[in-house]
């Protein structure tokens, strides 16, 4: 038996692409976008509000490409909480003022636990503006679920789904506006991660 907040499940995240991005806010120095992504676990595991990030993408423009992959522990309350989810934010980097926000999405818990563990799932997200409002772009992840938990012979299934392998299902997801902007974590200590 698992000890209480010990990792069982590690989701493997892969950020692959965006398209389709415009920029808002040009600034007099430069009009060429930079973009990055950084995303979060909703709620915070541990009492603690890690931040993802990708590296900088120089050369992609409005269709960047990442590729960049993201290994984190989850325990079966992430799962269990329906509102659970990746909050996900597309980035351009700026020489003078710094990072400037594109758009961003939330990827909800059942888009996460319902494939299969061990199978890899591609989703697509519409970026949104802070109001919640749709703008342009998609971002492009892939995700695998593994399971830390030893069942000798069978084969884990989370969330009911069936043990098949579902590799070309793309999914596309509403973000919901359930949570506050994450400006930077609220009342909980943040850690940034780069890949």
């Amino acid at each position: 038996m698992a000890r209480e907040n010990q990792p069982e499940f590690i989701l493997e995240i892969v950020v692959l692409s965006a398209e389709g991005l415009e920029t808002t806010s040009f600034t007099l120095f430069s009009r060429r976008i930079r973009p990055f992504v950084a995303f979060t676990m909703v709620p915070p595991s541990r009492k603690k509000c890690r931040v993802y990030k990708t590296r900088v993408d120089d050369e992609g423009g409005t269709n960047p490409t990442w590729g960049d992959k993201f290994r984190i522990p989850l325990d079966t309350t992430f799962f269990a909480n329906g509102y659970s989810a990746i909050y996900l934010r597309l980035y351009t980097k700026r020489l003078i003022v710094g990072q400037v926000q594109l758009g961003w999405c939330q990827i909800p818990v059942y888009d996460i636990g319902s494939p299969p563990v061990g199978s890899v799932r591609y989703l697509s997200y519409r970026l949104r503006v802070r109001d919640g409002s749709r703008c342009h772009g998609i971002v492009n992840l892939a995700i695998k679920l593994e399971s830390l938990a030893s069942v000798a012979g069978q084969r884990v299934v989370a969330s009911g789904g069936s043990p098949t392998n579902d590799t070309s299902r793309t999914v596309i997801g509403i973000p919901a506006t359930l949570f506050t902007p994450m400006g930077e974590c609220e009342g909980i200590m943040c850690m940034s991660t780069t890949s």
